[in-house]
C-alpha cells in the first residue's frame, strides 16, 4: 500500500500513532562491511534518517526495493522460491499466502532483543497465530472523513454515502476488497464471505454508489478532501491523519456497519541471501525512539509499546480511533478463494466502469 490498507485487532489509544509520509528513494550509502540488505516493500515506508542511521551504524547497505501491490511482490518472491530479498514488509493476507506456500522462515529471535517491545494486541493474529514468522509494524483502518460544511446530511456509516445529495461528492481508495466490502457490511455480511449470493446483492447495490463517486485513488486523496474537490472520502489511516492535521474541523467517521483493520508486518523470506542483516535492521527499528520516528513519519497506528511515549504530542493531538475501541465491530479483511476473489474483481470492474 504506497499508503496502504493495512488492516488490524482490537486496539487501544495508548498503542496508536500515526503521521506524516514523505516519498522516499532507494539508498545508497556506502557499506564499510560489504553487506547488503534487500529490503523489499512499497515507496516511503521508512523514513531517510532512519536508513542513513542503519547504514552508519552497521556498515551495511540498504537496497530499497519498491512493489506496487501485494500481488507483485508474492509473484516475484514465488519466482525467486523465497530468496532474492533479505526483508520484505507486506499486508497481514498476503503474508499468509507466502507462509502457507513455504516461502518464509522463521524468525532467529535471538537476534532481535527488542522484540520485547512489540506490543502484544498486534500479535498472534490469523497470518501467523504464534508469532513465528513475523514481525508487526504498522496497522490501520477503513475510515470515512467528510467536510461538515459542504455535506447536508449525517454520515454515521457507509450506507449514507449513497445519500443522493453527495452526487458527483465522494472520493474512495482503490482497494477492491475495501469498497466491495462496504456493500458487504451494508447488507449484514462478512468482508470474507464465500457465499456467492451474499457477494452478487452487495455486488448490485455497489453499482448503485456510482454516480457519487468523484473519484478513486489511492495516492493523495486526502488533498482532494482538504482542497474541496471532495466532501466525502474513504481513506486509510495515514491519510485521515494527515487530512485532520491540516484541517481539524474535518469530520472522522467509523462506519456503524463495522470496521475493517489490517497489520502490516515484516518477514524473513526462506532463501534470504542475508538474513543476519534483515534480523539487524528488525532490531534496529525495533528501537523504542526509532520505532517512534518510524510511526511518526508513517502514518499508521504504532505497533510498538515501547515507542508510545516518544510519540510527539502534534502526533497525539491528531489520532483517530473509535472512542470505545475495545467494543467496536472490527474485522480483518482476510484471504478469500480464488473463486471468490475472481467475483470480486469482475464487480470492482464493472463498478469502475460505471464511475467512469
Amino acid at each position: 500500500m504506497k499508503y496502504n490498507p493495512k488492516r488490524t485487532l482490537f486496539l487501544t489509544a495508548a498503542a496508536l500513532t500515526a503521521a506524516l509520509p514523505v516519498l522516499l528513494c532507494a539508498c545508497s550509502g556506502g557499506s564499510e562491511s560489504g553487506e547488503v540488505l534487500n529490503l523489499y516493500t512499497w515507496e516511503g515506508m521508512f523514513p531517510d534518517e532512519i536508513l542513513d542511521g542503519f547504514e552508519e551504524e552497521t556498515g551495511i547497505r540498504i537496497n530499497y526495493v519498491n512493489f506496487d501491490y501485494n500481488e507483485t511482490m508474492l509473484s516475484k518472491l514465488e519466482a525467486a522460491d523465497g530468496g532474492e530479498y533479505d526483508l520484505i514488509l507486506a499486508d497481514d493476507y498476503i503474508i499468509e499466502a507466502a507462509i502457507a506456500e513455504g516461502l518464509v522462515a522463521p524468525l532467529d529471535k535471538s537476534m532481535i532483543s527488542n522484540i520485547g517491545n512489540v506490543n502484544p494486541l498486534y500479535q498472534g493474529q490469523f497470518y501467523d497465530p504464534d508469532d513465528t514468522y513475523t514481525v508487526p509494524f504498522g496497522a490501520g483502518v477503513q475510515t470515512i472523513v467528510y467536510r461538515p460544511d459542504a455535506v447536508d446530511t449525517e454520515i454515521k456509516g457507509y450506507a449514507d454515502l449513497w445519500d443522493a445529495s453527495l452526487a458527483g461528492r465522494v472520493g474512495i481508495i482503490g482497494n477492491y476488497r475495501v469498497v466491495n466490502g462496504m456493500a458487504l457490511k451494508i447488507l449484514g455480511s462478512s468482508y470474507n464471505t464465500e457465499n456467492a449470493e451474499e457477494i452478487r446483492a452487495a455486488g448490485e447495490l455497489l453499482y448503485d454508489l456510482a454516480p457519487n463517486i468523484r473519484l478513486i485513488k489511492d495516492d493523495y486523496i486526502q488533498d482532494d478532501l482538504i482542497s474541496g474537490e471532495i466532501d466525502a472520502a474513504v481513506m486509510y489511516t495515514s491519510q485521515v491523519t494527515m487530512a485532520v492535521m491540516a484541517d481539524p474541523t474535518l469530520s472522522v467517521v467509523y462506519p456503524e456497519e463495522g470496521i475493517g483493520f489490517g497489520i502490516m508486518a515484516m518477514f524473513v523470506p526462506k532463501n534470504a541471501p542475508n538474513a543476519d542483516a534483515a534480523h539487524k535492521f528488525i532490531n534496529y527499528i525495533l528501537d523504542a525512539q526509532r520505532g517512534a520516528d518510524c510511526f511518526e513519519y508513517l502514518g499508521y497506528f504504532c505497533t510498538s509499546s515501547a515507542s508510545e511515549e516518544y510519540l510527539s504530542e502534534e502526533m497525539r493531538a491528531a489520532l483517530t480511533l473509535p472512542a470505545d475501541i475495545e467494543s467496536a465491530d472490527m474485522e480483518m479483511i482476510q484471504t478469500v478463494s480464488d473463486t471468490t476473489a475472481d467475483q470480486h474483481l469482475e464487480i470492482w470492474t464493472t463498478f469502475r466502469g460505471l464511475c467512469e
